[in-house]
């Protein structure tokens, strides 16, 4: 406990808190690794004037200043360990710059290199000497890689957390196994506000214990919270009885980061937190330190998202010594092999995917048209990560999904909406199916030869008219690109709610080819299909909706002109609505999978009673009897690698991609030559209902975006 206090006190001495501000700081990771190399810099600076007998006061400032920032950095990360940084905070204190310049030089090897994964609960000392990663010899590297488990951070939230963190390790280190497939380290925090900082700073956190009660506010602050926490009273809250306060952060943070495996350590009873809880949590115990229970269930969780039920199915196969008595040559590498031409086949793509060749006729693996093992499993975990009721995988590329899902839903001359710039895939299927299109036109962008989004209101223009003509009801689907290729992304949400409110079954079909990445951080994922399917299908069960929608109706009165309607954002009849969701998506255009690797996502209330049979019809129509196997291993590899990394992974790139623009607007020789387009560039005034011209602009920085990448980490003054 004393260790604790003082390192509070440490940061208090170090930095005053007026100072410490990351104002605006778009790139808080980036922020870190750059920052701990300019320590770094500043301490063998220190150290050498020390050693010179020069004025050290510059460089001192300048490392206390830094110094400061990062151990606030640092409390959401388990490494370094905040012994470590109170250890660091000493060393400067004392004026030991030479070793305040080893531990630093330590600290950035191991985070550059990845080195503190492979210690997992074991604290590493910083002044121990770190091996250098130059010396080591190929087949050195290749071993320590083979033998390197995969890692990951678990936060603890707890008013006393910052007292039992060297506790929870001990706990935690002393029932761990070599045999444990996955190793893993403690991050933890005491408020409410610095869990949600902690979830969103950390890519490496994939596991929350929430234990009793804590308070609400952190003395630390992100702009971007405040979405979240501003209707969060601090009377409310502590007025909450205790119960409550796990469920309202583990509700939030499932908002968050949809992936994250959540606990609750409770003293309550079952009636007491029974109801939307357990759905929120994996699972809820009722010991305070049940370290064992707890450590298997954190490992068992991570291999539900780790599994993957083809690619390890198709690999097992590959290494069993199994005869070939089908019309497949290059099974097993049979006809490469043999070869006295084509032996370099093997040397280029190695002998595994020969070994992998094989046919669902030989018997062992599952079948893509009739899937009952394996690859249904595989597409039960991509729709549990995609957020969809039921995910299909498709080896020849989303022209293939698109065919399939608008001949399983479309009879002919029934009506279909679509985007006259969508992919040519859709108008081919469109005849197929003999649909009849209305096709509706998106707004030039003519100053760069480009074309955006289809406007609200000429979808709902377009509806209207259908039924003051009577023919509503042959009017069965909207289609539309969410994301064309220029980047123009649609709010889902509001589309689909005032398009019910015209027709409460219209089944929607968004291509989503270049936005599969998008469920994978909050930022996108409120503008994806699956995600706004999910929020509106909570949101007509509400009490609340209801009420709002009656309001609503004496407001229209019972027979609204259409120029009312058209100006007015309208609320679907909760009691006729249904919720009629699919998206295509190209995995392998922005996700991992092989070349024409492609998911089907559906959200459909009525998939079972009207689209189920034509839908495996169609399915089989459009799907080849002998799919590539190595595709399908890829689609299943890529859904674990976003589950697992995919948060990270798109922080990262909006990084990057911010980084870039920032640069360039900022610097006056790259902004002579070159601009970014900004909001106002790529949709005109009419269409854009916020006002904000632009995200970025040197005053504000990245304020507008709502990113948790794109604002400040600063100090509460």
């Amino acid at each position: 406990m004393g260790r604790i206090t003082l390192l509070d006190e440490q940061k208090s001495a170090l930095v005053d808190d007026k100072k410490v501000r990351l104002d605006y700081y778009h790139n808080p990771t980036q922020f870190r690794f750059d920052g701990w190399h300019r320590l770094s810099e500043y301490s063998e600076r220190l150290h050498r004037r020390q050693n010179r007998g020069q004025d050290i006061s510059d460089v001192r400032e300048k490392t206390q200043y830094l110094l400061g920032i990062l151990l606030t950095v640092e409390e959401y990360t388990a490494y370094p360990s905040k012994s470590v940084m109170l250890m660091l905070a000493q060393f400067f204190e004392s004026g030991n710059y030479r070793a305040l310049k080893n531990s630093v030089s330590n600290i950035v090897w191991d985070l550059s290199s990845g080195n503190y994964r492979n210690f997992g609960l074991k604290e590493i000392n910083p002044l121990e000497p770190r091996l250098d990663n130059k010396n080591e010899n190929t087949e050195d590297k290749r071993q320590h890689r083979t033998e390197k488990k995969p890692y990951f951070e678990v936060l603890f939230v707890d008013k006393n957390s910052f007292y039992e963190t060297e506790e929870i390790k001990k706990g935690f280190e002393s029932i761990a196994r070599p045999e444990d497939a996955f190793s893993y380290n403690v991050v933890a925090v005491s408020s409410f506000e610095d869990a949600l900082i902690a979830v969103l700073l950390n890519y490496d956190i994939q596991a929350c214990v929430i234990r009793y009660e804590f308070p609400l506010r952190s003395k630390n602050h992100l702009d971007i919270l405040d979405r979240y926490t501003q209707a969060i009273n601090d009377v409310d809250y502590d007025d909450m009885t205790d119960t409550g306060h796990g469920p309202l952060l583990g509700a939030l943070l499932a908002h968050l980061r949809p992936e994250l495996d959540l606990y609750l350590v409770t003293d309550e009873s079952v009636e007491a937190i029974a109801g939307s809880t357990t759905k929120i949590f994996s699972r809820i115990f009722y010991h305070h330190n049940d370290f064992l229970e707890l450590h298997l269930n954190l490992l068992r969780g991570i291999q539900n998202r780790y599994e993957t039920p083809f690619f390890n199915a198709l690999r097992n196969y590959s290494q069993n010594p199994t005869g070939v008595f089908h019309a497949m040559p290059i099974s097993r590498g049979k006809s490469v092999i043999k070869s006295n031409w084509i032996k370099d086949m093997v040397d280029f793509y190695g002998i595994n995917i020969f070994l992998a060749e094989t046919s669902a006729t030989s018997g062992g693996l599952d079948s893509l048209l009739q899937p009952h093992g394996p690859i249904k499993r595989a597409q039960k975990y991509a729709a549990r990560a995609f957020g969809a009721r039921r995910t299909y995988f498709v080896t020849n590329g989303t022209s293939t999904a698109n065919k399939i899902v608008v001949q399983a839903l479309i009879k002919p001359r029934d009506i279909v909406l679509v985007d006259r710039d969508c992919h040519k895939s859709h108008h081919y299927g469109l005849v197929l199916s003999g649909a009849h299109v209305s096709y509706l036109d998106s707004y030039p962008l003519h100053p760069y030869s480009m074309y955006g989004a289809v406007s609200l209101k000429s979808i709902k223009q377009t509806l209207l008219n259908y039924e003051k003509e009577g023919r509503l009801d042959q009017v069965k689907m909207l289609l539309l690109t969410n994301c064309t290729f220029d980047g123009v992304v649609y709010n889902v949400q509001k589309v689909m709610e005032e398009c019910l409110a015209i027709k409460p079954d219209l089944v929607f079909l968004w291509d989503e080819a270049w936005f599969a990445f998008a469920g994978f951080t909050p930022t996108y994922r409120q503008r994806t299909a699956m995600a706004s399917a999910r929020v509106l299908s909570r949101k007509y069960r509400s009490k609340e909706y209801r009420e709002a929608y009656q309001a609503q109706q004496k407001i229209l009165g019972e027979s609204p002109s259409i120029e009312l309607r058209l100006n007015t954002n309208l609320l679907p009849d909760p009691d006729t609505v249904k919720i009629r969701v699919y998206a295509t998506q190209s995995t392998h255009k922005s996700l991992t999978s092989l070349r024409q690797g492609s998911m089907i996502h559906v959200y459909d209330q009525l998939f079972k009673q009207r689209v189920a049979e034509p839908f495996d019809e169609a399915f089989m129509t459009h799907t080849s009897t002998s799919p590539n196997y190595q595709i399908l291993a890829s689609l299943d590899l890529g859904r674990r690698q976003a589950e697992l990394e995919g948060y990270a992974m798109v922080q990262k790139q909006l990084e990057l991609a911010m980084s870039i623009r920032e640069q360039v607007a900022t610097n006056p020789k790259l902004s002579r030559y070159f601009r970014f387009l900004l909001a106002k560039d790529m949709i005109p005034i009419e269409y854009r209902e916020s006002g904000i011209d632009s995200y970025f602009d040197t005053d504000t920085k990245w304020r507008w975006l709502g990113n948790p990448m794109t604002l400040l980490l600063t100090r509460r003054v």
